[in-house]
């Protein structure tokens, strides 16, 4: 009977490469691999289907963001001894502490974090053994392999493993020297002391002793380098009973669910992270010369973003890269010799084209694949039907999807994307629409994480369908909402999703809220999404049965807006000042696109008297009078006097300044169309006091330019082309001058407003 462990590197091509060697020779009767055995069930699927890279997640049914994974690409030397255990009929168990031990938050030395959600930072993790699992800190102050480079001569340990391990093409004695190195370093550095890690270890032991016991005579145990010596030496099992005893338990479910090749990497923030998974996968996959076929690959992506790359680039820099590996005393080009060939002679020192080639081949963007056959709650099953019958394919990459909402096919696609937001599942982000795109379009962004199942199976607490589950969700989120804003963009995301039967309890909610809100300034942010779902619900042949109610709450929110509007904008600061005027804008599309003339006549009368009541912030009086004459609802000699008066000498030129921002907010057009108003604004700059001009200048500056560049450059022209002509006084004459009452009073207007007679 003999027990024979492989110290490996989670994800390393050279160590599955050697490990697959290493059991063809031994040919052992029974695989122990670090593992959880709470997903022992799953092994027999690993050979039906499965296409990696995959993950075994682990969750709590009663709190699935209480989550753990475990991944595998097709170079981890776990899924190929998971691979030739199942070839090779043998027994495979998992020997990893069970998370249903782990998930507890009470442990009998220690309070065990729980396990962090899917977008939580990466704790750190044991060195060299690097956990597939998102795990508390451990006790261990310094990385070894780190120490092991340094003496070797690299300032990366990850290199030096690199080329030490996943660059060999033949096995020879690694593992023996790996248990060597891994025992010599228990050795130095300080014992163990992390709880979690010791109980760890005692249940390997435990496993290997059962399978001892049970009669396999040749055991091959493929575990993290760094176990091996704890495992190799197993001491009395007295001791490792009493450490396991007590050891609370957690119901936890287990499935396969697919992974990516960008998540194994570093930046994705998880323990098990390799910098260069695809690099790793071509190491796995690519057959000899592995430096030339990997050039090809650079030069393939290249060559498809427009960049001309020759065969004699190719040669060039493959020459360069095994240079630079030979004066470096490597076996094998590593990324650095091959980014510095790269840079050097494909890319011509460009940097730019670099990130594109970490990103799609240094990284990866490939998606594995999980059969039908893996364990799925109903919730799960429902989405991998409906992405079937739409002919929606899950894609680690980016995806643009153009939808026309009056084909049926498209409709449904879209109700499935707004459910699934309604559960917190961004599968698809929604893009702005095109300047003059129809309301029968929608834009979306299509990109699946493996988190997303995680979301997923949480969601699947609300109900075991989509549909069941963002109904339910939608209505507990109508009665929690804190304030109408939140109410109204539900409304709006409902009727997107096509849930009318979450509209009632939605509009009960709004009816109360509107009535009980006093707050002038959510009122107008509540308005533009109940105005668009009347304009827009019959495009989706959705929300028709709420018309009638929507229009009565939209009516009483915008008679108690107009009556309220110009008192709650007097006296304010800029900032408020500026958040009102943020909110008035989408306000006042949203009414000129329903056009019903009631609402538009009393909210023009409310914006009347935002221009004239006294004490009002110039930005919103400016704002309030270009609104009114873009809507046509202000005549051009209306419009040409207000501006003659805002931007008059004795106007304080800060609040002209300020009214001039307002009224110039967005476009320039109106200067370019209507000379009289620029020579206006031509004549004040020209008025200004060099002391004026230079406290305006930021604010004017700022102004112009939110201005397109062509609208400046016909502004400039026309300041050119009619310099004198624009000096000319243009404001039309208001009203008769021959009233004989008239000319007596004109030298006091002249004082009063400091003009020279």
């Amino acid at each position: 009977m003999a027990v024979h462990c492989f110290g490996i590197r989670h994800h390393g091509p050279g160590s599955a490469r050697s490990l697959l060697q290493a059991l063809q020779a031994l040919q052992p009767d029974c695989l122990l691999i670090e593992g959880p055995p709470d997903a022992e069930a799953l092994i027999p699927l690993a050979a039906q289907g499965l296409q990696p890279p995959v993950a075994i997640l682990i969750y709590s049914p009663e709190n699935p963001s209480q989550a753990v994974y475990y991944p595998f690409a097709v170079f981890s030397p776990e899924w190929q001894a998971l691979q030739y255990g199942l070839q090779q009929q043998i027994p495979i168990r998992w020997m990893d502490l069970p998370q249903a031990h782990q998930f507890h938050k009470d442990s009998p030395s220690e309070t065990l974090e729980e396990a962090s959600p899917p977008d939580a930072a990466a704790s750190e993790a044991t060195p060299v053994d690097l956990e597939p699992i998102v795990s508390p800190p451990v006790y261990i102050t310094h990385d070894p392999i780190s120490l092991l480079a340094e003496a070797a001569g690299y300032n990366d340990g990850e290199r030096w493993w690199e080329q030490l391990v996943e660059h060999r093409r033949a096995a020879g004695d690694v593992f023996a020297a790996i248990g060597e190195m891994m025992t010599a370093l228990r050795d130095e550095l300080p014992a163990e002391q992390d709880p979690r890690a010791l109980r760890r270890e005692a249940w390997m032991r435990q496993t290997i002793r059962q399978a001892e016991k049970d009669g396999f005579e040749r055991i091959a145990v493929v575990c993290g380098a760094w176990h091996v010596p704890a495992l190799q030496t197993r001491g009395p099992a007295s001791a490792d009973k009493a450490l396991l005893k007590g050891l609370p338990k957690t119901k936890v479910a287990a499935t396969w669910i697919p992974w990516t090749h960008s998540r194994l990497s570093w930046a994705s923030g998880y323990g098990a992270g390799i910098a260069s998974p695809g690099w790793y996968h071509h190491l796995w996959s690519a057959g000899e010369p592995l430096v030339t076929r990997w050039m090809a690959k650079v030069a393939q992506l290249l060559r498809a973003k427009g960049q001309d790359v020759s065969s004699a680039h190719l040669i060039e820099a493959v020459r360069l890269a095994e240079t630079l590996a030979a004066l470096r005393a490597k076996a094998l080009p590593g990324l650095e010799e091959l980014h510095e060939a790269t840079r050097a002679v494909l890319t011509h020192g460009q940097d730019t084209p670099l990130q594109l080639i970490h990103q799609e081949l240094v990284l990866g963007q490939a998606l594995g694949e999980v059969p039908d056959t893996a364990p799925m709650l109903p919730i799960q099953q429902d989405l991998l039907q409906q992405q079937k019958s739409l002919r929606l394919k899950p894609e680690a990459s980016d995806k643009d999807m153009d939808l026309d909402l009056r084909k049926p096919h498209d409709l449904a696609k879209s109700h499935l994307l707004h459910r699934l937001l309604l559960l917190n599942v961004p599968w698809g982000q929604k893009r702005p629409e095109h300047r003059g795109q129809s309301t029968f379009h929608e834009r979306w962004q299509l990109r699946w994480d493996p988190e997303l199942m995680v979301t997923l199976i949480e969601a699947g607490l609300w109900g075991n369908t989509i549909h069941a589950a963002a109904l339910a969700r939608t209505v507990d989120q109508a009665h929690k909402a804190k304030d109408l804003a939140a109410l109204t963009a539900l409304l709006d995301a409902t009727l997107l999703a096509d849930l009318p039967a979450a509209l009632e309890a939605l509009m009960g909610q709004l009816q109360a809220r509107a009535t009980a809100t006093a707050d002038l300034l959510q009122l107008l942010e509540a308005l533009p999404p109940l105005a668009r779902v009347l304009r827009y619900g019959d495009v989706r042949t959705t929300g028709r049965e709420t018309a009638a109610p929507l229009r009565l709450i939209v009516d009483g929110l915008l008679v108690r807006i107009c009556a309220g509007l110009a008192a709650a904008v007097s006296g304010l600061s800029d900032d408020a000042a500026q958040a009102y005027q943020a909110a008035i804008r989408p306000c006042h599309q949203a009414l000129q696109t329903v056009a019903e003339e009631a609402w538009l006549t009393l909210w023009d009368e409310a914006l009347a008297q935002v221009q004239t009541r006294p004490g009002v912030p110039g930005l919103l009086v400016g704002y309030a009078t270009r609104l009114r004459f873009d809507s046509g609802r202000l005549s051009l000699e209306g419009l040409t006097r207000d501006l003659g008066w805002a931007l008059s000498q004795a106007a304080d030129p800060a609040l002209a300044s300020q009214w001039l921002e307002g009224f110039l907010q967005g476009s320039g057009l109106i200067l370019v169309h209507h000379e009289a108003l620029l020579g206006l604004l031509n004549r004040w700059v020209m008025s200004l006091s060099e002391a004026h001009f230079i406290q305006l200048l930021p604010l004017l500056r700022r102004t112009i330019s939110q201005f397109s560049r062509a609208e400046r450059q016909q502004i400039g022209a026309l300041v050119r082309q009619g310099a004198a002509r624009l000096e000319q006084p243009t404001v039309p004459a208001t009203g008769p001058l021959s009233d004989p009452r008239i000319p007596p009073l004109l030298p006091i207007l002249h004082q009063l407003l400091g003009v020279p007679q």
